[in-house]
């Protein structure tokens, strides 16, 4: 080993790796790793945006620039199909623009008198008071200092509290847990701030579920150019442009298909990005999300049937896919091991796969490739950037 070790990759979790396999924190491919273990920053090492970085663990690679973290995704998915034998063509990643983020969860806690709110801090508990942020919509991160300024009026000094914001057609869908907020001044701080910074709604939950105390109208997020009602806090793609650039992707995958399953459909995203154009089944297990998304097709009378199914305990049998000219599939991280089993026996020429977590969606590939199928491409979507989490649309045909 010489005095310094070219870093020639970034690994999972964010630490650059050298040829002989040595790991270095904040390391960026083109660095040199000294043998005392100091980093000497290269050409891809750019200065890090946020004065939170590295402390805050919401980013994890904004010493990264474009160039190494669009690397970075291509060989997460790379590594992760080669780990399944798989080769496909690999596009290349697009990156939703810094302050894009739309939702995101936030803690809280009293300290010496103030409410500390922000993310924890990388591999610990504690909280960084957050005074600025390079991910969040403006719009969220204005709400911040407003929102310290209620939760001092309803937390209580021992216990720490979860935020949830989410941008909503009508504003921002809050949801606050572990307060009671009871009373009458409670109610009124509640009212008074939900109506000064133009909330959507908010929500209490106080280990009951989620309580609505403000709702001028009801809260709705459009998919597809359809207004579908919101559940509080429900699943939303982190940034407008990754959800364009997934829904663009499946587009692309389903081609013409006039009769297409969309299977773990949550509020919509893909089924009414398809209608009218397809006659769309939909299945979600979520009982709150699809009878939203039932009843927002039932408004605009399009052709979707909703199901609530678990596709877990009840994945599709292969005589029930081979009714459609395609397929969507979008399951949440751990991958849809049972509905692949059937996906590979099934007939349908087309299938669009939209995944948050390469290796699941590798180990899937592999048993759906194993049935006859072909991975033609792979789009990855760095919608949450300057993070390890990746996400992807793939298509597979017959």
């Amino acid at each position: 080993m010489t005095d310094q070790d070219l870093i020639v990759r970034v690994a999972g979790r964010g630490e650059g790796v050298t040829a002989d396999g040595r790991h270095a924190a904040l390391a960026a491919p083109g660095d040199w790793l000294g043998a005392d273990g100091q980093v000497v920053p290269g050409p891809h090492h750019q200065a890090p945006p946020c004065q939170h970085f590295p402390r805050c663990g919401g980013c994890q690679l904004q010493h990264l620039d474009d160039e190494s973290y669009t690397q970075f995704i291509v060989d997460r998915i790379e590594g992760a199909l080669a780990s399944q034998g798989l080769v496909t063509t690999i596009r290349p990643p697009l990156l939703s623009s810094p302050q894009s983020r739309r939702r995101a969860s936030f803690h809280a806690e009293r300290k010496g008198g103030q409410v500390i709110l922000g993310f924890s801090q990388a591999g610990s508990h504690d909280l960084i008071d957050l005074k600025a942020c390079w991910i969040l919509d403006p719009v969220l991160f204005a709400l911040l200092k407003p929102l310290r300024a209620l939760l001092a009026r309803l937390m209580t000094a021992k216990r720490r509290v979860e935020i949830q914001l989410t941008m909503v057609d009508q504003g921002v869908d809050m949801l606050i847990t572990g307060v009671a907020a009871e009373g009458l001044d409670a109610a009124e701080a509640i009212s008074a701030f939900g109506s000064a910074q133009g909330i959507a709604r908010v929500a209490i939950d106080h280990g009951l579920g989620p309580e609505t105390r403000w709702e001028p109208v009801g809260a709705t997020i459009t998919l597809g150019g359809v207004p579908v009602p919101f559940p509080t806090a429900a699943f939303l793609q982190a940034t407008p442009e990754g959800e364009a650039a997934l829904v663009a992707a499946v587009r692309e995958a389903v081609g013409p298909a006039a009769t297409v399953a969309d299977l773990f459909a949550g509020l919509g995203t893909f089924t009414f990005a398809l209608t009218p154009a397809a006659k769309i089944y939909a299945a979600e297990a979520g009982r709150d999300s699809l009878f939203a998304l039932k009843a927002a097709g039932a408004r605009a009378q399009l052709p979707v049937f909703a199901d609530h199914r678990d596709l877990y305990r009840r994945p599709l049998t292969p005589a029930e896919l081979d009714r459609f000219e395609a397929i969507v599939i979008d399951p949440p991280r751990a991958g849809a091991k049972e509905q692949a089993d059937g996906l590979a026996t099934s007939k349908s020429p087309v299938l669009a796969y939209v995944s948050c977590n390469p290796s699941t969606f590798a180990r899937d590939a592999k048993t759906i490739c194993e049935g006859g199928y072909q991975l033609d491409w792979i789009q990855p979507v760095g919608q949450f950037r300057w993070s390890t989490h990746i996400e992807l649309a793939a298509k597979f045909s017959r």
